[in-house]
């Protein structure tokens, strides 16, 4: 359930005048998403998206992610753009809360992704990796390799109720991550949740990336990393499917080629990429108040990809 924030057609229809939308047609509520809350808008000038942001979205980050939004639609980026009112205002409140809309796109998340679809992910990828080079924002990733020691911290021996010893784990591949993790590699806007639920599609054809609210300035190579994770492992997330990584990678070099580090890289930043998504769904699991705006997943998918990359390095040359 993803509408937090209720509000009524009567509410919109006092609100929507300071568009140039036209009247509204038709309210709905959405119930895919995690942390705000967002409604499915008709009016006589098509359908867009209006999303309410709930407490879990920093409201000093929201200028960030409009403008980055706002940029790669500029560049021809599949994604959502944000509509301005009629003197050009794009972050409005209704209830106190912040609130935008934007374009809504066709199509339909894939959570079994085959070879293709993974090449096409890789291809959007670097050309959003390339379309962001000019963008002047600047936001430090909260969930980057500093972010992760206080996590588990916090965590601490609460990880040995999903398995024992897990608690000892964590510290262990941090620290071997954290030595060995790449200093210097090119660094830029990175989307850092391009996963399944995150991308559209309508049939075979690629019609959008959504969710921009972990994006950020980080290694560049590190946003391939998480999406080889979250797209090319076989069911069962114990063995990453070498084809759909080949056409991943192949796709996100056509319009932003690796260089040597980066390819050397790709096997330890994969390790901290499963690492920082195990590490969050724990942290979730164990401290999310009830009721809050989080859907709790299950860790133990990123524990076994993380112990897949300890023991197999599929981009060894």
């Amino acid at each position: 359930m993803a509408v937090y924030t209720h509000i009524t057609q009567e509410t919109l229809q006092d609100f929507l005048p300071r568009y140039a939308l036209g009247d509204l047609h038709r309210l709905e509520g959405i119930r895919e998403g995690v942390e705000n809350t967002n409604y499915r808008l008709q009016t006589a000038q098509g359908h867009f998206i209006l999303t309410i942001f709930e407490d879990r979205t920093p409201a000093e980050d929201l200028p960030y992610f409009i403008e980055l939004m706002r940029h790669a639609a500029g560049k021809d980026i599949p994604c959502p753009h944000p509509i301005g009112d009629r003197s050009g205002e794009i972050l409005k409140t209704i209830d106190g809360k912040p609130v935008v809309i934007f374009t809504e796109l066709s199509g339909a998340a894939e959570l079994e992704p085959g070879i293709a679809q993974c090449g096409e992910v890789g291809r959007l990828l670097g050309r959003f990796h390339r379309a962001a080079e000019d963008f002047s924002g600047k936001r430090d990733n909260a969930l980057g390799l500093a972010g992760w020691r206080p996590l588990i911290e916090e965590i601490g021996n609460k990880a040995d109720k999903i398995e024992p010893r897990l608690a000892q784990e964590l510290r262990d591949e941090l620290d071997f991550i954290e030595h060995h993790w790449p200093r210097h590699l090119p660094q830029g806007t990175i989307h850092a949740d391009l996963i399944p639920q995150n991308v559209l599609w309508q049939g075979k054809e690629l019609t959008g990336m959504i969710d921009f609210y972990f994006s950020c300035n980080d290694i560049l190579a590190y946003d391939l990393a998480i999406c080889l994770n979250a797209w090319c492992f076989a069911s069962g997330h114990t063995q990453m499917e070498a084809q759909h990584a080949k056409a991943m990678i192949e796709g996100y070099e056509t319009f932003r080629p690796l260089n040597h580090a980066e390819h050397d890289a790709l096997s330890v930043l994969c390790r901290g990429a499963a690492l920082r998504f195990l590490t969050t769904r724990l942290h979730d699991l164990f401290f999310t108040p009830a009721g809050a705006l989080v859907t709790k997943k299950d860790p133990s998918e990123y524990l076994r990809k993380n112990r897949y990359f300890r023991v197999n390095d599929l981009f060894a040359a």
